[in-house]
């Protein structure tokens, strides 16, 4: 997690892997690769990961280059509503310190926090819903389509 104040976050819940509708989808494939990798401030390897570090890391396995930052993560690609999160799509919370990637029913792999690992949480959790920012689905992918709206629009 980027930025101050780590302990505000709550523990997110430690889900059952996704139905296997999802489970078989290449970017959910290589998300829950990484569940139970240690949490690293600035971490973005398979030794370590902070929650920016993880989604890059996991895209760029894909072949798919993404910015650093979650800041720089949140102006790729094209703005998706929460109510239209299709799998693969990156979650955005905490004014932008904070992300993960959508692997369906709710839920998403994130990197945490520090002293805890790559986990799966719900979106439905209430500190995710209120620190919701919005979602992008990255472009340029066999994952995502074609932009269809401007990429600065903040969806939420």
């Amino acid at each position: 997690m980027e930025g101050d104040g780590p302990s505000a976050m709550p523990a997110p819940l430690a889900s059952s892997r996704p139905a296997a509708t999802t489970g078989s989808h290449p970017i959910v494939q290589a998300a829950l690769r990484y569940v139970g990798t240690p949490y690293e401030w600035g971490g973005a390897s398979p030794q370590g990961f902070d929650c920016s570090g993880f989604v890059q890391y996991v895209y760029g396995q894909l072949g798919v280059p993404l910015p650093r930052t979650v800041r720089e993560q949140y102006g790729a690609g094209v703005a998706v509503p929460r109510e239209r999160l299709a799998v693969g799509d990156v979650v955005f919370f905490d004014r932008l310190r904070h992300n993960g990637i959508y692997i369906g029913g709710g839920r998403f792999v994130h990197a945490s926090r520090p002293g805890d690992v790559v986990k799966i949480a719900s979106l439905h959790d209430a500190w995710f819903r209120r620190t919701w920012i919005g979602a992008r689905r990255m472009t340029g992918t066999r994952y995502a389509p074609a932009p269809t709206m401007n990429s600065r629009t903040v969806a939420r």
